[in-house]
């Protein structure tokens, strides 16, 4: 039986609907999935983009981090060198009194026999020999000579030996020089520079070798003359 017209048309609009409809089914297929990878891979370049700023940043912040430690090192070295400089300023300044006063430490009757006794004792003990030769300004040779008397029976009783003692008649030191004496073992080849300038100049390098920088502050120029003289003695 042969289908009318009407009965076409409605096949044909029945037809047309289920193709219409598998179509958008499709099309909603197709942008969901599309719509899925848009949203994965937006979030994985939203991540990379996040682990790049994330890692900028990291790297920016340990620069500064570095530059900040740079600076602090730059600024405490120069702090340092300043501290050294108004260290090594404030000795020199000291050593500078203490010579020029070292001189009124040979004028005076009362210590200055006590302190030739010390520095020739000492360089009798530090040479340990059976002669000795002393050197010393001419205008101390009375005090010397009264000194070695009186060393020699200390020297003798300590270490049990003997000891020949002379003074250098022919080769006195400068005048210019504020004090003490040289002792030299019987060939001249060892000396004592026993001296209160050569005395002055060891506890000077002692003092700048040391890393303790209270020692400078606490000395005046007058205290370290004063701890100069002690050390001799």
């Amino acid at each position: 039986m042969a289908l009318s017209d009407a009965d076409v048309q409605k096949q044909i609009k029945h037809m047309m609907a289920f193709i219409e409809q598998e179509a958008n089914e499709k099309a909603e297929e197709i942008d969901a999935k599309a719509e899925e990878e848009f949203n994965i891979e937006k979030g994985r370049l939203v991540q990379t983009q996040r682990l790049k700023i994330m890692e900028y940043y990291e790297k920016k912040e340990k620069q500064i981090e570095q530059q900040k430690k740079i600076q602090m090192s730059n600024l405490m070295n120069q702090a340092r060198l300043k501290v050294l400089k108004a260290r090594d300023d404030m000795i020199s300044d000291m050593l500078n009194e203490a010579r020029q006063r070292l001189a009124n430490i040979a004028k005076d009757p009362a210590r200055y026999p006590a302190l030739l006794d010390g520095l020739i004792l000492q360089g009798f003990y530090q040479l340990l020999e059976p002669k000795v030769t002393i050197r010393c300004r001419k205008q101390d040779v009375q005090l010397v000579q009264a000194s070695i008397q009186k060393n020699i029976s200390i020297y003798k009783a300590a270490v049990k030996n003997n000891l020949e003692v002379r003074i250098d008649q022919d080769n006195f030191l400068s005048p210019d020089i504020s004090g003490g004496v040289e002792i030299y073992n019987g060939d001249g080849k060892i000396k004592v520079s026993n001296t209160l300038e050569s005395r002055l100049d060891l506890m000077a390098q002692q003092v700048k070798n040391t890393h303790n920088s209270h020692v400078y502050i606490c000395f005046s120029p007058l205290d370290f003359c004063c701890s100069v003289y002690c050390w001799f003695l």
